[in-house]
């Protein structure tokens, strides 16, 4: 089968994967065991057919596929992947670009270059900034924390890029006790340690306390990162910038904002009061595969410091093209030189959707997430724990019961909806507590959707209450 072939029997088969995800369920039929399974043979001593390989794969594959391009999914903030994104990341693939650099692949360079613009423009950020295309938050908060480390020891004459950090003088790093774990894991990565870190405490919606964060600063000498937050990942609320960011900076601090998602707030006026101040911070790490719906995998390292950025990261060697005076060199803002050109599904979808179009996107979920936590709590005994600022809601079954047994129906009623399969939504522990988590970032997910999700959850939850013998 020639090439063209091929690609059409693939974009058949996507294209109707796609129109059917709604009705089917929003869950996997194969757990990873079966999976593993299905796809379980020895090694092929011999080739297939290019067509055969592909049906193969759809068949052996699909039934183990979640659904997060469905209108239903909420188990984690995961974009819907949109069409526009979906069919430039077609392209990416089939131009077979290495967006490692800007000669290699001119293009894909240039794509970065206007895209990176249109990000600091839509998230309000310093237009002075530079952005570095990664896989997603994880290496965002990676590579920002990288130019964060350099900088705060360069700052007192340790060169850290050229010395490391044996001798190096000691960087305090204070973080919120609700931070994301993946920052945590960057600063392992950084050699910064996952425990040796200020901890600071959170109130209960997981934002800093700015007495406690102030109170940290004062034992705080010498080289500090602060690392806040934009969007609790159960609670979905905010650090207060406004405050935090100059306390940190008047101790000479660096300041970095994890903002997987909730720094997507900052395109929309209807919520942007929750990030008021996170354009006074230094560095900001974001996903375009969540609010963006650009497919995996995407995300945005924002560094205000562009040289401190680039000193972090820069990838040097004598076969390697040296930019000449105003072109961009995007292996000078990521850890990798050979990767795919996330540009082009980032430039479509910022140029199908445009300014407003991204405002409405993110309104339109929080919105959902409001009208779906209205309309659970309005059952008795379902608790909405969280303030709904954003698009997160957090659900504990069973209220009025002991913790033991609210705990117990909680976890059922998860099981329930899970298997029923109308919604997805996953389970989580918060202040020790066990609890569903409901996440709101697919560009389909309508009033609509809200009250069919509703009335799955409330069914579920009942069902479960009555095989208990709870009345």
């Amino acid at each position: 089968m020639n090439a063209g072939a091929l690609f059409q029997r693939a974009a058949t088969y996507a294209a109707e994967f796609r129109r059917s995800v709604a009705d089917r369920a929003q869950r996997p039929a194969h757990d990873y065991a079966q999976s593993v399974a299905v796809f379980s043979e020895e090694l092929p001593e011999h080739g297939s057919p290019a067509d055969s390989v592909l049906d193969t794969l759809i068949a052996k594959a699909e039934p183990g596929l979640h659904m997060p391009t469905g209108p239903r999914f909420f188990g984690w903030v995961m974009g819907g992947s949109h069409p526009a994104g979906v069919a430039a990341d077609f392209l990416t693939s089939a131009w077979g670009q290495n967006a490692g650099n800007h000669v290699v692949a001119p293009s894909a360079a240039a794509v970065e270059a206007i895209a990176a613009r249109w990000l600091l423009e839509l998230l309000d950020l310093p237009r002075e900034s530079s952005v570095g295309f990664v896989t997603g938050a994880t290496l965002a908060n990676f590579t920002c924390l990288a130019a964060a480390r350099g900088e705060v020891l360069r700052a007192v004459d340790w060169d850290v890029d050229k010395q490391g950090l044996f001798g190096a003088p000691q960087i305090t790093v204070v973080i919120g006790d609700d931070a994301h774990t993946t920052v945590f894991s960057a600063l392992q990565f950084l050699g910064l340690g996952h425990d040796r870190v200020l901890r600071v405490a959170t109130d209960d919606q997981g934002r800093m306390r700015p007495a406690a964060f102030s109170e940290a600063f004062r034992s705080v000498r010498g080289p500090a990162i602060a690392i806040l937050q934009a969007g609790q990942i159960n609670t979905g609320d905010c650090d207060d910038f406004a405050t935090l960011v100059p306390i940190a900076k008047s101790q000479g601090a660096w300041v970095h904002v994890d903002g997987a998602f909730g720094l997507w707030a900052q395109a929309s006026p209807q919520r942007r009061s929750l990030t008021t101040g996170a354009g006074l911070a230094d560095s900001w790490a974001t996903d375009g595969h969540k609010w963006l719906q650009t497919p995996y995998d995407c995300g945005y390292a924002i560094v205000r410091n562009e040289m401190a950025h680039r000193r972090a990261m820069s990838i040097a060697a004598s076969y390697l093209p040296l930019p000449a005076e105003g072109e961009r060199d995007p292996s000078h803002y990521v850890p990798e030189l050979s990767r795919r050109a996330r540009g082009f599904p980032t430039w479509s979808m910022i140029k199908h959707l445009g300014r407003d179009g991204i405002a409405a996107l993110i309104d339109q979920n929080c919105d959902a997430a409001g009208d779906l936590a209205g309309r659970l709590d309005a059952e008795p005994g379902i608790e909405i724990i969280n303030r709904v600022v954003l698009n997160q809601v957090i659900v504990r079954f069973g209220s009025g019961l002991g913790d033991d047994d609210a705990d117990d129906l909680t976890k059922r009623t998860i099981a329930r909806l899970q298997k029923d399969g109308t919604a997805f939504a996953a389970g989580a522990l918060w202040r020790g507590r066990h609890v569903m988590r409901l996440s709101f970032s697919n560009y389909q997910t309508d009033a609509t959707q809200v009250e069919i999700a509703a009335r799955a959850i409330i069914e579920a939850y009942r069902n479960v209450r009555r095989e208990g013998g709870i009345p």
